[in-house]
C-alpha cells in the first residue's frame, strides 16, 4: 500500500460540497486488475458537475474525481497489462463513481484500459483527453455520411470549450472550412490561430426561432451545446448534410420539426465517447496519435497542477475556462 494525493469531493452534512487535495492510501482502492501510476490527466464539464455534487454523475460522496487518466501500471493482475505499460484510462465509470484520475492511482478493470498508440504519450494524450476522443469520434461520424472538406464549410459550436476547440484544430487540420460559434467575441483571434476561417457570434443561433428551415449554409455540424442552438444548426443545413450531437451546454432539450429531414435529407448524429467498445476507442485515439503534434493542439491546452484543479474547476463550471486544460499529476 502506498499514501498518494488525490483530487477528493466531499458532502458535509448540511448538503455542501468540498473541494480539495487529500492523500488517500491505495489500499482504499477497488480491487481490479491494474494499478496505475497517473502521470497526466484532464479537466472535462463532467468533472466540473461531479465537483459541484451533482448525482446524476455521481451518486456517493466522498469521491475520488476525475475522467481521465493517463500513466504507468505498476501492478496487474491481467495478462493484458505489464508493469511499465504506457496506458489511457477514459470513460466507463471512471471519476463518476469509481475512482478517478486526478489521483496519483487509480485501480481499474483491464477492460478500461488501452495501451498508448505509437505517437502518443501520457502527456500527449492528454492534450486531448476525453474531450479530444469526443472530437475525433464526431468527426469520424461526419465523415461516414459523405461529409467531405469539398461539399463546404463545418460549423462547430461552443467553440472556445474543450471538445469545440479540440474539433475546430482537427477539422482545419484536415482541411476544412471550420466556422467556429462562440460568446466570447474577445477569443476571435485565438480561434482563427487554431484553425477557424470565421468566427460567428453563438446568438446567431442560438436564440429560439419558430421557422421550420432556415438558409442552406452548412455542409456539416459539430455541437457540443444542444437546446435551441442545435435546433437551428439542423435548419441551417445543406440537403445531405450531418450535425454530430455530443453535449447540452445550453440544454439537453431542442425544438424542431420533421421538414429538415425530409426536405432536405439531413441527419442527426449521436456521439457517445463513454461507453462505446475498447476497440472502437483503440481506433480514435490511433487517429488522435497522428495528430499530436499539431502546434494548434498544444495552442488550445493549458497545463495546471493537481493542486490548481479545485480553482479550475470553478472556472470550468463557471463557463469562463478557454480551450482544454492537462492536469500534470506529480509524484
Amino acid at each position: 500500500m502506498a499514501t498518494y494525493s488525490a483530487f477528493y469531493i466531499q458532502e458535509n452534512e448540511d448538503g455542501r460540497i468540498q473541494r480539495s487535495v487529500v492523500k488517500r492510501d491505495t489500499g482504499d482502492l477497488p480491487g481490479n486488475e491494474v494499478l496505475v501510476k497517473v502521470q497526466y490527466s484532464s479537466l472535462n464539464f463532467k468533472d466540473a458537475m461531479s465537483a459541484h455534487g451533482n448525482k446524476g454523475v455521481t451518486r456517493e460522496f466522498p469521491h475520488q474525481g476525475g475522467i481521465d487518466a493517463a500513466g504507468i501500471v505498476e501492478e496487474s493482475a491481467s495478462g493484458d497489462f505489464k508493469p511499465g505499460d504506457k496506458v489511457i484510462v477514459t470513460g466507463y465509470d471512471l471519476g463518476m463513481n469509481t475512482p478517478g484520475g486526478l489521483a496519483q492511482y487509480i485501480r481499474v478493470p483491464a477492460a478500461w484500459v488501452l495501451r498508448c498508440p505509437r505517437g502518443l504519450n501520457p502527456r500527449r494524450s492528454m492534450l486531448f483527453g476525453t474531450a479530444g476522443l469526443t472530437a475525433q469520434l464526431c468527426i469520424n461520424k461526419l465523415q461516414r455520411l459523405g461529409v467531405t472538406p469539398e461539399k463546404g464549410q463545418v460549423l462547430v459550436t461552443g467553440a472556445t470549450g474543450g471538445v469545440g476547440s479540440i474539433a475546430v484544430a482537427l477539422l482545419a487540420s484536415a482541411g476544412y472550412d471550420v466556422v467556429a460559434s462562440s460568446g466570447k467575441a474577445e477569443q476571435a483571434d485565438w480561434l482563427k490561430a487554431i484553425g477557424a476561417s470565421e468566427v460567428i457570434d453563438r446568438a446567431e443561433f442560438g436564440e429560439p426561432n419558430k421557422r421550420p428551415m432556415l438558409q442552406e449554409r452548412f455542409a456539416g455540424a459539430v455541437d457540443v451545446v444542444g437546446g435551441d442552438t442545435l435546433g437551428n444548426v439542423i435548419k441551417s443545413l445543406k440537403a445531405g448534410g450531418s450535425v454530430a450531437c455530443c453535449g447540452l451546454v445550453q440544454s439537453p432539450a431542442f425544438e424542431a420539426t420533421v421538414l429538415p429531414f425530409i426536405l432536405r435529407g439531413v441527419n442527426l448524429l449521436g456521439v457517445d465517447s463513454v461507453e462505446i467498445p475498447l476497440p472502437a476507442k483503440q481506433a480514435a485515439w490511433k487517429q488522435l496519435a497522428r495528430n499530436a503534434k499539431l502546434p494548434a493542439v498544444e495552442q488550445l491546452n493549458k497545463e495546471i497542477s493537481l493542486k490548481q484543479v479545485p480553482a479550475a474547476l470553478e472556472e470550468l463550471f463557471g463557463g469562463k475556462m478557454i480551450g482544454h486544460t492537462t492536469v500534470k499529476i506529480g509524484r
